[in-house]
C-alpha cells in the first residue's frame, strides 16, 4: 500500500511539473508571437551528450548455448554533441563540440541563430551551468527558457540521444577520437524530420499549437 501510494503521489507530482512547464512555455511562446508580428516562432528544446571511447556492453543476440562476447574500451576521450530540435516540424540542428562550457555554447547559440535567421526561437535548456553562465551570449532572436530541475524526462532531446547511441554506438570499440566523432556525425545526418518528429512530438508539447 504504502509502495503505491508513493507511485501515486510521484506521477502526480509529475503531472503538475508538467503542467506547470506546459503553461510557462505557452506563455513565453504567445509573448514572443505577439512582439514579432509575422516572423515565425519556433520551439526548440536543446541539449548537450558526450560520445566517446568509453562503453557499457549492452545485451546482444548470440546462438543458444553460446556466451556472448562483446568488446568494451576505458579510454576517457569525449566529444560533445550540442543539439536543438524543433518537435512541431522535426527540424534539428546540431554541433559536434570538444566541451561542455560557456564558449561551445556560445559557439552552438551563435550558429543555430545564423541557421534560423529570419525566425525567433524559444529555446528549451536544462538548468546546466554553462546554460546559465554570465558569460553567456544570447542572439537577439533566441529566447531561452528553463525545464524544472532533475527533470530530464522533460526534454525530448534526450530520446534522439539514446537512438543514435542505439544506431552507431552499441558494443563498439573506436581505434581513435576521429573515428568516434566521424561515427557520431553519421548517425546525426541520418535523422530525418520524420524521424525527429516520430521521438520528439510529445502530447503536451504539441497541445501548445
Amino acid at each position: 500500500m504504502a509502495e503505491s501510494d508513493a507511485q501515486a503521489k510521484a506521477s502526480q507530482s509529475g503531472k503538475q511539473r508538467g503542467a506547470g512547464l506546459l503553461k510557462k512555455i505557452k506563455n513565453h511562446y504567445d509573448k514572443i508571437t505577439y512582439q514579432s508580428q509575422n516572423k515565425n516562432v519556433r520551439v526548440m528544446f536543446q541539449d548537450e551528450a558526450g560520445f566517446g571511447r568509453i562503453n557499457k556492453p549492452k545485451r546482444c543476440w548470440c546462438r543458444k548455448g553460446k556466451r556472448p562476447s562483446t568488446p568494451c574500451h576505458h579510454i576517457r576521450e569525449y566529444r560533445y554533441a550540442y543539439g536543438a530540435v524543433e518537435p512541431r516540424t522535426g527540424e534539428g540542428f546540431f554541433l559536434v563540440m570538444p566541451y561542455c562550457d560557456t564558449l561551445c555554447m556560445n559557439l552552438f547559440l551563435e550558429e543555430l541563430s545564423k541557421q534560423y535567421s529570419s525566425d525567433q526561437i524559444l529555446l528549451i535548456c536544462d538548468g546546466a551551468r554553462w546554460h546559465k553562465s554570465k558569460g553567456l551570449v544570447i542572439p537577439g532572436n533566441i529566447h531561452i527558457d528553463f525545464i524544472p530541475p532533475y527533470t530530464p524526462e522533460m526534454n525530448p532531446i534526450e530520446q534522439i540521444w539514446k537512438e543514435l547511441r542505439k544506431w552507431g554506438f552499441r558494443n563498439e570499440v573506436f581505434a581513435s577520437l576521429e573515428a568516434v566523432v566521424q561515427r557520431l556525425c553519421e548517425v546525426i545526418r541520418a535523422l530525418s524530420k520524420q524521424i525527429i518528429h516520430s521521438i520528439t512530438a510529445r502530447d503536451w508539447i504539441m497541445s501548445m499549437f
